[in-house]
Order: C-alpha cells, then structure tokens, then sequence
C-alpha cells in the first residue's frame, strides 16, 4: 500500500470514528490545517522535478478533495443526529389532553364565597362593609358593649387573652365582630349603615365549634329606625341568601348585653330526607342574634339615646355557609384538604351577584 492510500484510509477512518463536531474538527485541523498531514504534503511539490510535481499534485489534490469529501458528509450526518436527538429529547406527547388553565383548576373557599355573597346581599340594600383589628382591648371588646367588670357574659365567651402590658392592661382577640360597631359609632355621625364580616376567636373546638371562626354582623343607627325595618332586612337577606321565594321567620325573646330588647331569629324549614330546606316544612331552624342597639352602647359612643337609634345583627358566616350547601362538620373549613376544596369550592370567575344568582 503506497504512502497516500495509507494516509487516507487512516483519515478516513479517524472521520468516521468522530462521535461529535469537535472530534471531527481535531481530524480536519489535523489534515487540512497549515500543518496538516495532507498540507505538509503539498508543501514537499516545490522539491519535486516538474514532472514528479505534476504527478505527485494530481494525487495529493485528489486525495485532499475525497478527505475533504469525507469530513462534509460526516458533518452532515452529526448535524443530522443532534437534531434528531434533540427532537426527541423535547417531543410533546400531543394525545394528552391539555392542561386545564389555572382559572378551571383554581377553588374560592366557601367561606370567601359567602362573604362575597352577605356583601352583595347587603349592598344591594345600601349596605357598607367596615372592618377593624383582630387584636382588641377590653373597652371595645366588652366594655362598650355594655359587659360590666365581672359579668358572666364575659366568662361564657371564653376569651384568649394576651399577658398584661406595662400599663397592667390585658389585650385579647375579640371575641365577635361587635367592637367595629364601637369604632364606626365613634368616628362616623349618623345615619350609619354598615356590615361586618370578620374572624372572631374563642377557645372551643368541636364538630359545630373551632377556636377561630368567622362571623358577619350588621348595624344601622339613626333617627327612626324600629323592629319593623329589622325584620324586613333580615327576612329579604334570608330570601336572597337561601335563594327562595318567600320565608317565614320567629323571633323569641333572648338576651344580650348590648342590645335592649334582644331576640334570636328562626327560619322555617324542612328537615326531612336528609336535607335542610328553606322557606317550607314544619321546622324551626335559629340562625342569628338581633335586637335594638342599648342606650348604653350609644353613650359609650359618644351617641345621645334620645336623639338616635338603632338595630343590630349577628351570625356565623360558617354555620350559614354549612346550612347552604350540605357540609356537615365545620373543622374540614380549616385543614386545607384539597380533595375538600375541590369539592366545595367555586370557581374563581363565578362572581356572585343578585342579577346572575349567588351560587351558580
């Protein structure tokens, strides 16, 4: 085997052992370069006689265009298994169904969505919706609420208290939602019309009780305002809100410290078959708290009870989220179960509103 032969069969053999680019550039440069095998060669012709030169050219030409040859159509073929590498390690499986978007897979809590639902209710009716601290003193929490020192009252609520300050003065986390009425009565002359949805904290912890939960309460002072508007408001909440035509309501006489007379309302119902259903049947089902503002809460509001009055309401924005729609135990509200939430929750962009209906 002459020089040449050998010389190619050895290129042609590192080209086609090249595993990538790289390994093929090394035998190019190795070959072709200004310091190539195959260039050194060109270089001994200018020793050669002139007939040598012309023989010997020929074959040393011919030899660099089929190495030349070889390295193309190696590089052809590495560009070719890249991409194809490369297609294969991005393929998208095009028969798994789409990913649902975020706005499908995503769940409103039913206590957001009944708290959307009180303050579209309410608004409607001319209602604003107030807010305070969750961290309350005992002037907003009981004594303006016409709690006096040591009344029992105070020991049934069952209060998480913080340890004393340097002052002596003990903060708690309120116990009801009832201290914003104290704030809003003294920033805001009448007439006042407010709701307000809140946690609310107290130490019980059942299958109908859990140490925080969540409460909406609703205040009107002014001039005129009596019973009889009390209990329109509440009966066209209950309507709207269960989503019936028409509901018969019970108001028994009851007690608390910062309302004079005081009442807790029934809604008629049916429970039979498993289900509570409104607005017929033959069963009572208590629901809320009510009754007219004291005169004492107004004076501690800086408000003169001969010149205004006023109602107010409260319930358990869980327990009416639960008779709504059919949960059974109040703690699943609070594990962030997502199989719970899947189940319960609504849908992100379902906004509730009267026109459209509160929990389509």
């Amino acid at each position: 085997m002459t020089g040449h032969a050998k010389l190619e069969n050895d290129l042609i053999a590192q080209i086609a052992g090249a595993a990538d680019e790289a390994a093929l550039e090394a035998v190019r440069v190795s070959a072709l370069g200004k310091k190539g095998s195959v260039s050194e060669l060109l270089k001994g012709l200018g020793a050669m006689s002139p007939e040598e030169r012309k023989e010997q050219g020929a074959k040393i030409n011919a030899l660099r265009d089929r190495v030349s040859a070889a390295l193309e159509k190696k590089k052809s073929e590495l560009k070719e298994k890249a991409i194809a590498g490369k297609l294969a390690s991005e393929a998208a499986d095009v028969t798994l169904p789409v990913r649902a978007a975020p706005a499908e897979t995503g769940r409103i809590h039913p206590i957001s969505q009944v708290v959307e639902e009180l303050t579209a209710i309410f608004a409607d009716m001319g209602f604003s919706v107030a807010d305070g601290p969750d961290v309350e003193t005992d002037f907003y929490n009981f004594t303006a609420l016409n709690f006096p020192a040591g009344h029992p009252a105070r020991e049934m609520h069952d209060t998480f208290f913080f340890p004393p300050d340097a002052n002596g003065e003990r903060k708690l986390l309120r116990t009801h939602t009832s201290p914003v009425q104290i704030r809003s009565m003294q920033k805001q002359k009448p007439p006042i019309k407010i709701i307000i949805p809140g946690r609310t904290y107290r130490s019980d912890s059942d299958q109908t009780h859990t140490p925080m939960f969540h409460q909406v309460e609703g205040l009107v002072i002014d001039k005129k305002s009596h019973l009889g508007h009390l209990k329109w408001i509440l009966a066209e909440f209950c309507k709207a809100f269960f989503e019936v035509d028409d509901v018969k309501m019970r108001f028994r006489p009851s007690f608390f410290p910062f309302t004079e007379p005081s009442m807790e309302v029934d809604i008629q119902c049916d429970r039979s078959g498993g289900d509570i259903k409104f607005g017929q049947g033959n069963d009572w089902l208590e629901i809320l708290g009510c009754g007219m503002v004291h005169p004492n809460v107004l004076r501690n509001c800086g408000l003169d009870p001969d010149e205004y009055q006023g109602f107010a309401w409260g319930m358990g924005i869980d327990r009416i989220a639960m008779l709504k729609y059919g949960m059974p135990d109040l703690r699943p509200f609070f594990e962030a179960d997502v199989r719970w939430i899947e189940h319960y929750g609504f849908r992100p962009l379902d906004f509730p509103t009267l026109a459209g209906g509160l929990s389509t």
